[in-house]
């Protein structure tokens, strides 16, 4: 009942205002003939670029996912949701600098893949969650159940993959925003 009275008329409603929406336009004119990119340095290849990436956003919020890790799994109290949120926005702001900043070097060096390169870069953050989950586990649940192990690794398999998509999300939208804002300043006479 609940997904028809729902979901329903709202994916409905969201195809017509798609449909109806203009397409996205690209600011310039791109070649469809792709260019060469040049050897680029060890650092700024695809895997050290994004294993680097995800460090600050991680940094932003180890500190709070170990208290939010205790009050879910040894029930002790979190009352700090005020403060919670205000680490949600560094995040927010972290993911999108760091993908930004990344996305800048690449393109400066001649490196046009920047899509799904963006979205690791500040998506990568999550293997670092899921490494902290992991100490987390090993070091404070004192827990010799399999179950309980089970458990713990099954949520901490969802978490980490929602922060992956979300940070992965975050970093993308930065980046797409900041290449039509840097192309569209560009003007050809």
């Amino acid at each position: 009942l609940l997904w028809f009275g729902i979901s329903v008329p709202m994916v409905f409603m969201g195809s017509y205002f798609g449909f109806k929406k203009e397409a996205i336009e690209n600011p310039v004119r791109t070649n469809s003939i792709p260019r060469q990119i040049p050897a680029q340095v060890w650092y700024m290849q695809a895997i050290p670029s994004i294993i680097m990436g995800g460090v600050l956003p991680f940094g932003a919020v180890f500190v709070e996912l170990f208290f939010v890790l205790s009050s879910i799994w040894q029930h002790r109290f979190y009352y700090l949701f005020g403060f919670l949120f205000m680490v949600l926005l560094i995040l927010v702001l972290t993911c999108a600098e760091i993908a930004i900043v990344m996305c800048y070097f690449h393109l400066c060096s001649e490196d046009y893949r920047w899509w799904w390169r963006a979205f690791f870069t500040s998506g990568s953050s999550a293997f670092y969650l899921c490494i902290y989950c992991c100490y987390y586990f090993f070091t404070r649940t004192r827990s010799s159940h399999f179950v309980a192990g089970l458990t713990f690794v099954g949520y901490t398999v969802i978490l980490s993959y929602t922060f992956f998509v979300l940070t992965g999300f975050i970093g993308f939208i930065a980046c797409f925003v900041f290449i039509r804002k840097i192309y569209g300043s560009v003007h050809i006479d």
